[in-house]
């Protein structure tokens, strides 16, 4: 048999049993008429740890940052900074604002799961971290997301807390997410360079996306290769987008294909900011391909990209085991990315 003909049948094989599962029961819910959903699984969560005779290496916080919204954020401190009284300039850590992955609709801040890679990610690096507690979709469709995102970095500038006033160097800011998280730390950005002037003396300084969700109309050559993969089969992606997406846009809307129509948008104003970009995937991911894209469109605009693209992992994997090899790598990585970028 022909190896053209073999790829077709692979591929027409792939698509048709993706074509054939159930994503909702896939991912557990229920969609309701009015456009809901009913979550079957629900996620184990861990409490916030601020108290500083824990001995913990990482405190946690919980703070609301808009009652009227009912959003809040959960705060990540190094033990070790608590030793410098008072602190300096000097030994002021960098600030990640983190936003969690699970397709726009599930998990929170305080997830197990998130919460045990924000304390071992605010230990590896020596950051605080921000992570936030963002709207859920369909009940929060996008852009909500991104708006929640926003208005941590606003309140972050606002507000008198000393984890932040104290340890935080605000002059040293990244905006970070994986899978959906790397998708609104991304679409988040773009909204903060656009009033970068208002988030004084917030300085971002750059964009860590790790597996970031993106997606798109025409299917990639990895999608198609990874269309019934295990974590994140074609149908499950789809309809993920169907039910994050603004009512009635396609999956070439800006938020989910920021590079339709061959545009790459906001390019451009990252790299009259400045800032700097890491994207980090694998080959067992079928969003890689769109992964890669961006990483190669932004640095054709002449965006400084820095992209880890190895192995096989698949789809989460960087974040499944927090103090696993696979993430000790990752926390490395983007140790060297923020310090580096302030040397």
């Amino acid at each position: 048999m022909p190896l053209s003909l073999i790829i077709f049948c692979f591929l027409f094989l792939s698509v048709a049993y993706s074509a054939t599962m159930d994503p909702y029961k896939f991912l557990h819910i229920v969609l309701n008429p009015d456009g809901t959903i009913t979550r079957l699984q629900k996620h184990p969560e861990t409490p916030a740890t601020p108290d500083p005779n824990s001995h913990l290496p990482v405190l946690s916080r919980d703070v609301t940052i808009n009652s009227s919204h009912n959003t809040w954020v959960r705060i990540y401190l190094p033990r070790q900074a608590l030793s410098h009284h008072p602190p300096c300039s000097a030994t002021k850590l960098p600030l990640i604002v983190y936003s969690h992955g699970g397709g726009f609709m599930f998990y929170a801040a305080n997830s197990t799961y998130f919460h045990d890679f924000c304390v071992n990610l605010a230990l590896n690096t020596q950051s605080v971290v921000v992570s936030v507690n963002y709207h859920l979709a369909p009940e929060h469709r996008l852009p909500a997301a991104y708006d929640d995102a926003l208005d941590a970095l606003h309140w972050i500038i606002t507000t008198e807390d000393p984890w932040l006033t104290r340890f935080a160097d605000y002059s040293n800011c990244y905006l970070m997410g994986d899978s959906a998280g790397g998708n609104i730390a991304y679409n988040a950005g773009l909204r903060a360079a656009a009033e970068v002037d208002q988030l004084e003396p917030l300085k971002i300084q750059g964009l860590i996306l790790v597996q970031p969700f993106f997606g798109g109309m025409k299917r990639t050559s990895s999608e198609l290769r990874l269309a019934d993969d295990v974590k994140l089969a074609l149908a499950v992606t789809d309809v993920l987008w169907e039910l994050s997406l603004p009512v009635g846009v396609d999956r070439d809307h800006e938020y989910c294909n920021p590079m339709a129509e061959s545009r790459c948008k906001g390019g451009d104003e990252i790299k009259q900011l400045g800032w700097k970009v890491v994207v980090f995937g694998s080959f067992g991911d079928p969003l890689v391909d769109r992964q890669m894209k961006l990483a190669q469109v932004l640095e054709e605009k002449g965006v400084e990209v820095e992209g880890y693209f190895e192995g096989d992992y698949k789809h989460a994997d960087f974040t499944k085991e927090p103090t696993g090899a696979l993430s000790k790598q990752l926390y490395e990585r983007i140790k060297k990315f923020i310090t580096i970028l302030v040397a």
